[in-house]
């Protein structure tokens, strides 16, 4: 018989878990005899002493069977979706999602919503007057067939023992582990029902992993979990020093990917959503090789198909399809401000983080789960890593509703930028590609 205690001991002491234990665990939270602190104690052991790759792989698997795996097999076609890990500015499944399924992969998006200085997917997409981000599992099929996308949040059929480790988590200082990360977003996308998943690690400043080994050790803990469990998984591994883009917020950050969709958008972002969606293509099994599959998505910008699927999905979705046409019908904020150079020089260095910790300030972020947000918010930039500026030029723009936090953002925003004497070499934002499952 398996008893909580003895499991929290074995880990404790550093001790390889069995899968069967890990189910009898993960079972527990919806049987209701493993306590919240005995969970609190386990998942503090793991932190600590780790896990391995079989315990990574089996934490995961039984996570999404606690809750219902979608069934998409009467969707003829390959499902692909894609996840970030987070980052400034991080605005690429707007971007991408159409790309893709203008190219002909189905593309079944379950986002997250922002928390801290790291924007979320569902909180831009709710700044589109009338979008519905909530959608049963019904009608998430449904959408699906009809336009080859969709666009929705985490549902609670979805993995719902994630749900309940991820709070225990937050609340007990054991967000920082590796395995924990990658059971729990494996969890999640896998239960999808998808066929592939392409993952952007990001790392840097910005990011929610700082260091490059780390981020690494995450895309190759999520290339085991998904060869494991029968999926191929292709992890790009992405830098994040400053923001993606150069809008920083919510309704800003859709107005920019329907500009990327046009061919107008800001080359970094562009770039990597279109790498993003080639990788998609590549394993829906739509192109031969990469070059072939970014060929494609290239395409679906330039004859504007990639667009038109935009604008579709926002109109079955609820939303105003009109902004796509005209984005000022986006949430617009009462004031701009702009911050100048104080100097001449060049942009040595300019931080992704406080960049987004003033958006958030401002109104664009959460600070607590529970917090409201400000759709119209945010911080467009003028300039980035490796311009020039003179006295005078605007660095950015602050987008402002409410003033009592501008001092504070104005701050953290004067003190992101880092001018130098010498013009710096701006460095590729791929560093890596780690795949699983075969190409």
């Amino acid at each position: 018989m398996v008893r909580a205690v003895d499991v929290i001991r074995k880990k404790r002491d550093g001790e390889e878990l069995s899968a069967a234990e890990i189910d009898w665990m993960v079972d527990g939270i919806a049987r209701g005899d493993v306590a919240d602190y005995q969970w609190s104690a386990l998942l503090m052991a793991i932190v600590l002493r780790g896990m391995d790759r079989s315990e990574t792989v089996a934490l995961a698997d039984a996570m999404m069977r606690s809750g219902l795996v979608v069934d998409l097999s009467s969707i003829a076609g390959a499902k692909v979706d894609k996840h970030s890990t987070g980052g400034v500015g991080d605005k690429t499944s707007l971007v991408l999602a159409p790309i893709a399924a203008a190219a002909g992969v189905l593309v079944p998006m379950v986002s997250g919503r922002g928390l801290g200085h790291a924007g979320g997917t569902l909180d831009k997409l709710e700044s589109i007057p009338g979008f519905r981000v909530d959608a049963t599992l019904d009608r998430y099929r449904e959408i699906l067939r009809e336009t080859g996308l969709v666009l929705i949040g985490q549902t609670a059929e979805i993995a719902p023992a994630d749900k309940f480790l991820y709070a225990l988590r937050d609340a007990t200082s054991t967000v920082e582990s590796v395995p924990l990360i990658a059971a729990s977003i494996m969890s999640k996308k896998l239960a999808e029902g998808i066929d592939g998943l392409v993952l952007d690690v990001k790392f840097g400043n910005g990011a929610y992993l700082p260091d490059l080994a780390d981020a690494r050790r995450l895309a190759e803990t999520m290339c085991d979990v998904g060869r494991s469990m029968g999926k191929k998984v292709v992890a790009l591994i992405t830098r994040m020093d400053q923001p993606l883009g150069l809008a920083v917020g919510n309704a800003v950050e859709v107005a920019e990917s329907i500009a990327c969709l046009k061919g107008e958008g800001p080359d970094d972002l562009t770039g990597l959503s279109l790498d993003l969606a080639a990788e998609m293509v590549k394993l829906a099994g739509l192109a031969g090789t990469i070059e072939e599959a970014r060929g494609i998505c290239e395409r679906t910008i330039q004859d504007g198909s990639a667009l038109e699927r935009f604008r579709r999905v926002i109109a079955v979705q609820g939303g105003d399809a009109r902004v796509v046409d005209d984005p000022e019908l986006l949430p617009q904020p009462r004031r701009k401000v702009e911050l100048k150079a104080d100097r001449p020089g060049w942009i040595s260095r300019l931080d992704a983080r406080p960049i987004g910790e003033a958006s958030m300030l401002l109104g664009a972020g959460r600070v607590r789960v529970d917090s409201a947000i400000d759709p119209a918010v945010g911080v467009i930039l003028h300039k980035k890593l490796g311009d020039r500026v003179e006295p005078g030029e605007p660095l950015c723009t602050l987008l402002v509703d409410d003033e009592a936090e501008l001092d504070r953002a104005r701050e953290m925003i004067e003190g992101a930028y880092h001018l130098g004497e010498a013009g710096v070499e701006v460095p590729a934002l791929i560093v890596d590609r780690l795949i699983a499952g075969g190409e």
